[in-house]
């Protein structure tokens, strides 16, 4: 069961994406010309989801992804090259348009099925492998320990996500962030310590199973995100 903070996180979260800031997103996630700084967020992007990939296994044929708040479907569509079979899921139907209408033709055993709605819905099944790229970065460390539990329920591999960490760097950052026109800010990052969130996530009974494998932080300009790789430690 989610939070009432989850929750309406996630409706700010709904609006942000799908109606205040589609048109900056899409350029973003795309090849279009973008200003220097984000030049460096879509730079610090395409490493964090070239770090997740390569967490995951070569060839997954036969295996199920959750790719928790698609966004446009990038890591989506290099899972399912790699003969995945992706439920690809996000909060904002216009993200998800976009995504459809960018899926490239592709050969092979991998499929997507994109999806509106909510990344811990229990009626999207259970997945060898989840990942959740800058989608948990906007709520609170309980929340995110909430979140990753009520995934670890369903998943039989790994859980890979990114937090944001909190450093002096990303404090600078956040507050030159609001030099951004006030339409493309999206909802707060909520940093996090890894001793906090370690913590958060030893309370979880639902993530007993899994151990802390991996970590990795990527900083680009003003993009700063950790990575992390959940991992079951025993088969079910």
């Amino acid at each position: 069961m989610t939070s009432a903070s989850y929750d309406a996180r996630r409706g700010e979260l709904t609006t942000y994406f799908d109606r205040t800031a589609v048109e900056a997103w899409s350029r973003l996630t795309s090849d279009a010309p973008v200003s220097k700084v984000r030049a460096t967020v879509r730079a610090g992007r395409d490493a964090m989801r070239g770090t997740l990939l390569s967490w995951l296994p070569a060839d997954m044929t036969g295996l199920r992804l959750l790719d928790a708040g698609c966004g446009t479907g990038a890591l989506a569509v290099e899972a399912a090259r790699r003969g995945a079979e992706v439920v690809a899921i996000d909060v904002s139907p216009t993200l998800i348009g976009l995504a459809q209408e960018r899926l490239p033709q592709m050969a092979g055993a991998g499929s997507i099925d994109f999806r509106v709605g909510d990344m811990l819905d229990p009626g999207l099944g259970r997945f060898d492998h989840v990942v959740a790229m800058d989608s948990l970065i906007h709520y609170r460390p309980a929340d995110i320990a909430r979140a990753l539990a009520q995934l670890a329920e369903r998943t039989d591999g790994s859980v890979l996500f990114t937090v944001a960490p909190r450093t002096a760097l990303l404090t600078v950052m956040h507050a030159a962030g609001k030099l951004f026109p006030r339409g493309d800010r999206s909802p707060a990052i909520v940093p996090v310590t890894e001793r906090g969130l370690k913590r958060r996530i030893a309370e979880e009974s639902a993530l007993d199973g899994f151990t802390w494998a991996k970590s990795h932080r990527i900083n680009s300009g003003f993009y700063l995100s950790n990575a992390i790789s959940l991992t079951r430690s025993a088969a079910r």
